[in-house]
């Protein structure tokens, strides 16, 4: 049993307080914000699965055991993880340039493009001094095009992607038939490379198309609620103001008829001011029903309370003909088309 206190049961606590916070820290993301974590570390990991399987494995169990082949060999697999070092530390920066968070990280594009050019020229002097065994060149030459494809395709076109592996084969098929690798060898390099950039390519804008995809969608959504909400403050200060305006209108003029009724010492003032009373009541409860969203529009309502504003202010109105029956397009809270 671990008493209480020791450096090992400190430790164990540090260990499982930073699980759990990871635990909140995931399960607080969206969905969107796992896919892409998810995503990230797919493309963190593809260079380094390249880099074990075609770029330092085959190559170092098939160096010769001769100064010129291992002084070469080394410096080309310690040349090709700092290509997978180099593509992880600017990951983050391609995919917020592809997503359009940021602009084009052309240092990060130059480094690699420098790491690749180093590489592809050990690769020609390890194939000039026959370093390794016959074929193995090969694999390393597959994995020297992933760092720099994969910062590449989040970077640029597809179109531009697919004309810069184009030339980077060319190139390497120059520089190899230049230091005697027959043909059949040459042709097997091309495809390689050009498979390379293919795959690279594929593993790269699909997933990084998709994740632009699910956010343009989520961004689209956010409008969309911040529209919803908008619709309803605008229906909410167009209910406002019908119930308001009306009634203070009619309170204005029975309060001017009140008034003037007092300056003349008549009786009728005070049941101006009982009318004034009860419509300021009538106010107050309308108003609390707009604001729970209860209130519904009736014409007929509409028609009365018009027809008080104008008969308020001395004006003879009559209404002709019956509200009830009408279809629900002219009603007064039906939605407004849009112009």
């Amino acid at each position: 049993m671990v008493p209480l206190g020791t450096p090992a049961l400190r430790e164990a606590v540090r260990v499982v307080g930073r699980i759990r916070a990871w635990q909140r820290g995931w399960h607080g993301r969206s969905k969107i914000e796992r896919v892409e974590f998810q995503s990230m570390v797919m493309w963190h990991a593809m260079p380094w699965i390249f880099f074990l399987s075609w770029g330092s494995l085959p190559l170092g169990l098939s160096l010769r055991h001769e100064p010129d082949a291992l002084i070469f060999g080394w410096a080309l697999i310690a040349v090709a993880a700092a290509q997978s070092v180099h593509v992880n530390r600017s990951l983050r920066r391609s995919v917020d340039h592809y997503l359009k968070r940021c602009g084009l990280p052309r240092r990060d594009l130059a480094v690699s493009g420098a790491l690749l050019a180093v590489a592809l020229g050990l690769s020609l002097g390890l194939e000039a001094v026959d370093g390794a065994a016959e074929g193995m060149i090969g694999f390393t030459t597959l994995y020297l095009v992933v760092p720099f494809g994969q910062s590449l395709a989040f970077a640029v076109s597809v179109r531009v992607f697919l004309l810069h592996i184009v030339l980077i084969d060319a190139v390497a098929l120059a520089g190899f038939a230049a230091v005697g690798v027959p043909g059949g060898r040459l042709a097997g390099y091309a495809a390689l490379i050009g498979f390379a950039g293919v795959l690279t390519l594929i593993s790269a804008r699909c997933g990084a198309w998709t994740l632009s995809v699910m956010w343009e969608a989520d961004r689209s959504r956010e409008v969309e609620a911040r529209l919803a909400v908008a619709e309803e403050r605008l229906r909410f200060g167009r209910d406002l103001h019908d119930v308001m305006g009306r009634n203070l209108a009619v309170i204005a003029l029975k309060s001017e008829l009140a008034v003037q009724l007092a300056r003349r010492g008549r009786p009728e003032a005070v049941d101006q001011m009982v009318e004034v009373q009860r419509i300021a009541q009538e106010s107050q409860r309308e108003v609390r029903e707009v604001v729970r969203g209860y209130r519904e529009i009736d014409l007929g309502v509409e028609l009365l309370g018009a027809q008080g504003v104008l008969e308020a202010a001395g004006i003879t109105c009559r209404v002709t003909g019956s509200a009830a029956g009408l279809p629900a397009p002219c009603s007064p809270g039906a939605a407004v088309p849009p112009r």
